[in-house]
């Protein structure tokens, strides 16, 4: 376990993914061990999904968008502490929204939300590698999604490693471990979150990135239940293609 920072962006973090099909995209995740909590049509039909650790909010629409979102209770104490870091929004509601959200986007491009939280949204009882026992990584009968593992972090690439950690630092994420080298990287959090920073040519999008001590079991498992649309990325890990133009990674733990 690790010593955490207390959020400031909000209480509850899910991840936003828009998709032309919700049923579609809905089936997909249940085959990843996700469950349905909650849907609605306003003020947009959405469904959201929980595999027990994480929280995805599918969003009906037909342009690609994934972001990583934080739901407030105090939406304008978290406003502030935006603002406050000297980020501008590139998305904010009209005075009349009974949905209030606000936009901004890291450095490199990371799509943040800010949303104030509507009534029945909770957050996911977990563990997750924030506040579970290290031992346990290793342990799959501690994981809460048995079908992919351990949520490890949101990756995404960046430019320059130290200008991308000194944006997250000022937002309340600290570095849970750092790696220097020709292509550095980070994990960051802020109690809430994990972030992955990577300064690397390997990948150009952000992605969703799952660790398991037996992943090649869980990912031979998969693809006998009907898992298509994925690339070998080296052998025991596997990234996979969503419905909605998104990239999740599978891989395995210690890799």
């Amino acid at each position: 376990m690790f010593n955490l920072p207390i959020p400031k962006l909000g209480e509850i973090t899910a991840f936003t993914i828009t998709t032309p099909d919700l049923d579609k995209s809905l089936q997909f995740y249940q085959l990843l061990g996700f469950a349905e909590l909650m849907r609605s049509d306003f003020p947009f039909p959405w469904i959201q999904v929980s595999d027990g650790a994480i929280l995805i909010m599918l969003r009906k629409s037909d342009d690609p968008y994934i972001a990583l979102t934080y739901y407030a209770k105090d939406i304008a104490a978290s406003v502030q502490v935006v603002e406050d870091a000297g980020v501008v929004f590139t998305e904010t509601p009209a005075a009349g929204d009974m949905v209030k959200r606000y936009v901004f986007q890291s450095p490199d491009g990371l799509t943040v939300s800010l949303v104030n939280i509507m009534d029945g949204f909770k957050a996911p009882p977990g563990p997750t590698m924030l506040n579970m026992p290290q031992e346990d990584y290793f342990n799959p009968e501690k994981y809460v999604n048995k079908t992919c593992g351990l949520y490890g972090e949101f990756a995404h690439p960046v430019k320059d490693l130290e200008a991308s950690l000194s944006f997250w630092e000022k937002l309340g994420f600290i570095a849970l471990s750092k790696t220097p080298g020709a292509q550095p990287w980070a994990i960051l959090s802020d109690g809430l979150s994990v972030v992955g920073l990577h300064q690397t040519t390997e990948f150009d999008y952000p992605v969703i990135t799952y660790f398991a001590a037996d992943m090649k079991a869980k990912i031979d498992q998969l693809i006998q239940n009907g898992l298509q649309n994925y690339s070998v990325h080296s052998p025991g890990n596997i990234i996979l293609s969503t419905p909605e133009q998104q990239k999740i990674n599978l891989f395995n733990w210690g890799m």
